[in-house]
């Protein structure tokens, strides 16, 4: 069967084997293109059919950086992405329903999720929520078991009514905790009361971010941001013995919020040459009209975040009023009509 195979090829005229060498040579090159085009290679694209999505976390979420990444960077390699990012984060909140002794300076217990999540996912009405959440959820202490069955039944409770609802949810493991920049404020192990942060805490976020990912066997859809920040944490702190993540131990600089970009992209599968940049401000100057519209994304999703937490409610006394609906809408259009001229493909 080869030989004979070989012999037909080979007696072809010339022009008709230059013909067949162009023609594989278009296939190659075709699955190259197809390759780099997210949902091309027979999946489902990851945000197929998703025309709203909502962050729910605590205040790394709020602060949002990641978010305004991702939106950018979509809608830059796709103009024709129509799908709303919705930033509902709420700093201090917990999916766990915890707080610990003196929280605030005793102003006020941390915001518990549970009071919020029906009225939000009634009013926004997502077709994917992301989750993060974990941080607060330890409340800064050891690793107990009552507290982490409190974080595993809360993830659980988000999962079960955002489903519900007929959404779908991504799950984010917790960022990371880094003592060294407080470490003078941390308290060590064995004690009956955390008022200050628990010098080993990050190891909490370990089993925590080690728990949800253990259940993608069950079918969840989970993207690890916990082992990456580790990793990169421990590889600069190896050169650099001073460096930082988060001033304050938690809230992390742009680097780490391009890093939870970075994972979130990849799971979504945008290009991996999109993904290589060192930081957050260079990958954007490396998409089309990145910075721009950065600069545009950015004020329709802080415009948007504290309109949104204003109309869907929350217990969290200091926060931002933000606009009417009407109002903000009105304004996110206006942004939205830039955003939409400024990716258009150029004729």
């Amino acid at each position: 069967m080869t030989s004979n195979l070989r012999l037909t090829i080979d007696a072809q005229p010339p022009w008709a084997a230059q013909s067949q060498r162009q023609w594989v040579a278009c296939l190659v090159f075709g699955a190259a293109l197809l390759a780099l085009v997210p949902g091309a290679r027979g999946d489902e694209p990851p945000l197929d059919g998703v025309h709203r999505v909502v962050f729910l976390g605590d205040s790394i979420t709020y602060s949002g950086q990641y978010i305004e990444y991702i939106e950018t960077a979509l809608r830059a390699r796709n103009p024709a992405l129509h799908c709303e990012f919705l930033n509902l984060g709420l700093p201090s909140e917990t999916v766990s329903g915890l707080t610990e002794p003196g929280h605030a300076a005793g102003k006020f217990p941390r915001p518990d999720l549970h009071e919020r999540l029906e009225r939000l996912l009634e009013k926004t009405k997502p077709d994917l929520v992301v989750v993060c959440y974990g941080m607060n959820d330890g409340i800064y202490s050891p690793l107990d078991d009552l507290r982490f069955k409190k974080f595993r039944e809360g993830i659980q409770f988000v999962r079960d009514r955002a489903q519900a609802k007929g959404a779908k949810i991504l799950h984010l493991t917790p960022p990371v905790f880094d003592p060294l920049p407080i470490l003078e404020r941390t308290l060590p192990g064995g004690l009956e009361e955390y008022r200050q942060p628990y010098q080993g805490y990050n190891a909490v976020l370990d089993r925590y971010s080690d728990w949800l990912l253990g259940q993608k066997a069950q079918g969840w859809e989970v993207v690890d941001i916990h082992g990456p920040l580790n990793q990169y944490l421990a590889k600069q702190r190896s050169h650099d013995p001073k460096f930082l993540l988060a001033g304050d131990g938690v809230h992390m600089n742009a680097t780490g919020h391009w890093i939870m970009a970075r994972e979130i992209l990849a799971h979504w599968k945008l290009p991996t040459a999109d993904l290589t940049a060192a930081s957050g401000e260079e990958a954007m100057a490396a998409l089309p009209q990145g910075p721009e519209l950065l600069k545009l994304v950015q004020q329709r999703q802080r415009l948007l975040k504290d309109t949104w937490l204003t109309a869907t409610g929350h217990t969290r006394p200091g926060m931002k009023q933000g606009l009417s609906l009407s109002q903000a809408e009105r304004q996110a259009a206006e942004i939205e009509a830039k955003i939409a001229t400024l990716v258009a493909p150029k004729r």
